[in-house]
């Protein structure tokens, strides 16, 4: 770094921290198995015999992912299906067949772990128009296939509100739809996105072999909580009770205003975003609020599975050189052109490292001491169970019952590199 960058934050004193430990809702489901086979067994035909059903695969980190997927192939066969496996993740892994299959893998789903083989292409097929001219689009094999189970995980949307989020709906009418679709819903802008996406979705729910919906829950820990098997016509009528109970289940900071926000690490598998908007209160959207007050954000590291998709890092203000050169350009742009939002893509200013970020963060927060410094730093937005507050900070909680102090105020540490030592 310039020595003038230096010298001005060198004066810079850091708020002291405390390891603090916030209370979530731990309910969870450690084998789903029986729950999951039961509930295919009331909702799909018990002769399935010869029939190729296709399996929808998206590219978020699900807890028990493999299990799940796993469960469902398991059982289709001792139905006689033949079933394979279909990324359903629109342009995700750089757009290309062999990118969509590298992703499934960093997230453990290959023919070897589920029993099914990945059919990966990026060849769509025009299924026809919905009733405001938005074109639908879905996997060619999907379309070929005798049955299409989806399977994903029901959350709030980073970049827009509605009755349906992520979840079920949105896999069908722009994961599944592989590039094509995903261009095609994303173009309208997210401001559209919620009443497009029921129009896109509802339209492929009548025109493709749809069988059944797997759909997940996930509580704060970002553990597996509840599953649901929805047959077709339910998918319109329970998604959103549903998310409704995604978005009571998700963890959150208990603070209305922070000062200085500092996440270890983003990522695709984390966050479609890299890191979860709702939490940190900073959207690239008009069409998503809530969450936080957060006056300046700093990143310090890009996670290894986003293979250098750096969608998101438009939020921070402040990312380290370690960050910057982890960066793929063209899957980032790829995937940001796509979602049609290119703030998400734009680069904060970079910093040699993690002490830089944060001092620079502490800079220019508004506040004039650092013992007035509202400072949370997090390992990233699905983990918020253990994480470090300033005094600050723990002194503004909102919620002190879901908030416990475990250490003292103790110095952040970095190491002879500027490094944030964590552990």
């Amino acid at each position: 770094m310039d020595r003038r960058i230096d010298s001005f934050l060198e004066q810079v004193d850091l708020p002291l921290v405390h390891r603090v430990r916030q209370r979530f809702d731990q309910t969870h489901l450690p084998y789903p198995d029986r729950i999951l086979r039961d509930q295919l067994k009331e909702q799909l035909p018990a002769d399935l015999s010869g029939r190729k059903i296709a399996i929808t695969c998206g590219s978020r980190g699900i807890d028990q992912y493999v299990r799940l997927i796993s469960t469902v192939v398991d059982y289709l066969k001792t139905c006689g299906a033949q079933p394979f496996l279909v990324p359903a993740m629109g342009s995700h892994g750089g757009a290309t067949a062999a990118g969509q299959t590298a992703l499934l893998a960093h997230l453990g789903v290959t023919e070897s772990s589920t029993g099914a083989p990945v059919c990966s292409s990026m060849e769509t097929c025009r299924i026809g128009t919905t009733k405001n001219g938005v074109p639908v689009f879905a996997d060619r094999q999907a379309c070929l296939a005798d049955g299409i189970i989806l399977l994903n995980r029901i959350k709030p949307h980073t970049s827009f509100r509605g009755a349906f989020e992520s979840g079920l709906l949105k896999m069908l009418a722009i994961g599944l739809g592989k590039h094509d679709g995903a261009e095609a819903t994303h173009l309208l802008r997210y401001e559209n996105m919620a009443e497009n996406l029921v129009s896109v979705g509802t339209f492929a729910l009548e025109h493709l072999p749809v069988l059944a919906g797997v759909a997940t829950l996930e509580n704060a820990y970002g553990q597996l909580g509840e599953v649901h098997v929805l047959r077709p016509d339910e998918i319109i009528s329970r998604e959103p009770e549903l998310l409704q109970r995604a978005r009571d289940l998700m963890p959150r900071l208990y603070l209305d205003t922070i000062d200085v926000l500092i996440i270890r690490e983003i990522g695709k598998q984390i966050s479609g975003t890299g890191m979860d908007t709702n939490i940190v209160g900073r959207y690239h959207t008009q069409a998503a609020s809530g969450g936080p007050r957060t006056i300046k954000l700093g990143v310090l590291d890009l996670s290894e599975q986003s293979d250098g998709n750096a969608n998101g890092m438009g939020l921070a203000d402040f990312i380290t050189r370690r960050f910057a050169d982890k960066i793929d350009w063209t899957a980032t742009y790829l995937n940001t052109l796509t979602s049609t939002e290119p703030a998400s893509a734009r680069m904060p200013m970079v910093l040699d490292n993690d002490q830089a970020v944060m001092k620079a963060c502490v800079k220019l927060c508004g506040q004039s001491a650092a013992s007035q410094v509202r400072l949370v730093v997090i390992e990233h937005t699905k983990s918020l169970d253990q994480i470090w507050m300033s005094p600050a900070a723990c002194a503004s909680v909102n919620a002190p019952d879901h908030v416990q102090i475990e250490s003292d105020p103790l110095p952040l540490q970095f190491d002879e590199e500027g490094c944030w030592l964590y552990d």
